[in-house]
């Protein structure tokens, strides 16, 4: 029986905790299921200062998904929050180091290291 490929959806969980919202991700951030999690994260913005991101089961990401990061970024810059991200793989971290995007996104916050790998 042939292996199965990964799967090409998105999921996660929010989690508030105080001013605190972690995101887990599960799946893609491709083209076409983007707008899933910005439609998710985005309202989190006006009610907690920080968003973290966890992407340990997020097994890669396209063009279109790293683009809706930096759309995350910016909104959450421009409504006084910020977004980290953490646990980042392999994919995407050089995604982002080629992207030259590593340091936006470590510069986000002031307090604490944004970007966990």
């Amino acid at each position: 029986m042939p292996q199965q490929t990964a799967s090409n959806t998105l999921t996660f969980e929010i989690e508030s905790q105080g001013s605190t919202a972690i995101v887990h991700c599960h799946g893609r951030l491709y083209a076409g299921i983007c707008n899933k999690l910005y439609s998710a994260v985005h309202p989190l913005i006006p009610r907690h200062k920080r968003i973290i991101l966890d992407l340990t089961d997020l097994s890669s990401v396209d063009s279109m998904g790293l683009g809706t990061l930096v759309r995350l970024y910016v909104s959450a810059k421009s409504g006084g929050s910020c977004v980290e991200l953490v646990n980042l793989g392999k994919q995407v971290r050089e995604l982002l180091g080629i992207t030259n995007l590593l340091s936006l996104f470590g510069d986000m916050c002031e307090k604490g290291v944004a970007l966990k790998f």
